[in-house]
């Protein structure tokens, strides 16, 4: 988070600074009779955010109409069904570094919009990395996300289990560092059908995104350096060998090729699963005795290494963008705005998703003191920030994760090799990219 602090994008500060349509004490502002048609992303670690929709309500006298409430991967189908339609009417719309650069053409520049000193406010690194050729699309939200690994602790303090697993794997049992380790340790522990080592989201992005750090992490790249599919390669076998290796060997669920996100965080808060690697968002979920049935037992720390030595890393953030066709866009900035203000970003990264306006940062490190879950859980995201990295920056991400993650899923439930899935998935790649015109 310190190299992330740091990232200070100068042009775009300065351009920040040269434009802005208001003043900061003007925001809210009022819009009476206005109605804003949103459509949002939705899962339980973003619901408690939306509550603060009432109060921008009531400040501002205008009302928001929430079209859709999905997972993102459904809301990226149904925006892209919107933009084929035509039919791009509604003005505010949740957003991903992942999926922004499919489509910058429909959101308009937020810099024309909002006051230079609250844009200045944000983590610069996170603010260039929500412009696209030169329009700040989106405004950061309090989720930066970068996974780091969830255990629970008293599996690491059982004697008989610690003299079990040395005498099988020659080393001491302790919470993992390598994805070997994870690999031994999530075998070791596995005792279907009640309980597992460890889990994965299976399918959509998610699946792609976690073979690519995991490439990453053997040393390979997903692109070369002239954008052409490269993960078909012996990294990205050793890699995709090792969600393979958990699922044949029964160490992850059977239905772990249709988990997203949130079953990812139920089932590790059913007390199901041993280590998981997962968002900073599920970590106040996950020591809530009311939420988890491991709470009190949770241990968090960085994310493993790849055979390369370097840690897993796959990383993004989310955001709010308003649309070029939104008839209030004033109105639609100013409730951007108030998602993503600091009283917004304190309420939304106090359960421990990592905020994106460096006060809100300063203020949870100070907040967390005296409490030792929240200090270690800012600790080890803190370092496994140090270890992030984006996706390729390419419009066509998405697409290609759609046509990879199938492949990637013949070879986790044994209808492909590895090669044979890579190979088939590096061809499909290459043909949306030279249908793209990027090959």
């Amino acid at each position: 988070m310190n190299r992330l602090l740091s990232g200070v994008s100068a042009g775009v500060i300065m351009l920040a600074c040269a434009v802005g349509a208001a003043n900061a004490a003007e925001l809210p502002g009022k819009f009476e009779g206005v109605t804003i048609d949103a459509k949002l992303i939705g899962g339980q670690q973003y619901e408690k955010l939306y509550e603060r929709i009432a109060e921008w309500e009531k400040a501002t006298g205008a009302k928001v109409n929430i079209l859709s409430k999905k997972n993102h991967f459904e809301l990226d189908k149904e925006i892209k069904s919107d933009i084929a339609t035509g039919g791009i009417s509604w003005c505010v719309g949740s957003n991903h570094s992942s999926f922004a650069p499919q489509y910058p053409d429909i959101y308009t520049d937020l810099l024309a919009l909002l006051p230079p000193e609250e844009v200045a406010k944000f983590v610069p690194a996170v603010i260039d990395a929500s412009t696209l050729g030169g329009k700040l699309v989106m405004l950061p939200r309090a989720q930066f996300d970068v996974s780091a690994l969830y255990y629970q602790k008293s599996l690491y303090q059982d004697d008989a289990k610690k003299a079990a697993f040395k005498e099988k794997y020659g080393y001491e049992l302790t919470p993992p560092d390598t994805w070997a380790q994870v690999s031994d340790q999530a075998e070791f522990f596995a005792a279907p059908p009640n309980f597992y080592g460890t889990q994965f989201a299976g399918k959509e992005e998610a699946i792609n995104g976690r073979f690519y750090e995991m490439l990453v992490a053997e040393g390979g790249e997903y692109l070369d350096k002239d954008g052409r599919p490269a993960f078909n390669s012996e990294a990205g076998i050793k890699a995709l060998d090792w969600f393979v290796k958990l699922y044949k060997d029964k160490a992850v669920p059977p239905g772990t090729t249709n988990y997203l996100w949130d079953d990812l965080g139920q089932g590790f808060a059913s007390g199901s699963i041993a280590v998981n690697l997962d968002w900073p968002g599920w970590a106040s979920f996950f020591n809530d005795p009311k939420s988890s049935k491991v709470a009190g037992n949770v241990g968090v720390k960085v994310q493993p290494a790849g055979s390369s030595g370097k840690r897993t890393g796959w990383s993004g953030h989310h955001g709010f963008s308003v649309t070029e066709d939104c008839a209030n866009k004033e109105a639609a900035a100013s409730l951007v705005w108030w998602l993503t203000n600091e009283d917004s970003q304190k309420l939304e990264s106090a359960p421990g998703p990592l905020p994106t306006r460096t006060a809100v940062w300063e203020y949870n490190i100070k907040a967390a003191e005296g409490d030792a879950y929240k200090t270690e859980v800012l600790q080890a995201f803190q370092e496994a920030a140090k270890h992030a990295f984006p996706v390729p920056q390419t419009a066509e991400w998405i697409e290609i994760s759609n046509a990879v993650y199938p492949e990637l899923q013949a070879a986790i439930l044994g209808d492909k090799t590895s090669k044979e899935a890579l190979d088939s998935a590096a061809e499909k790649a290459t043909g949306i990219l030279e249908d793209a015109g990027k090959l």
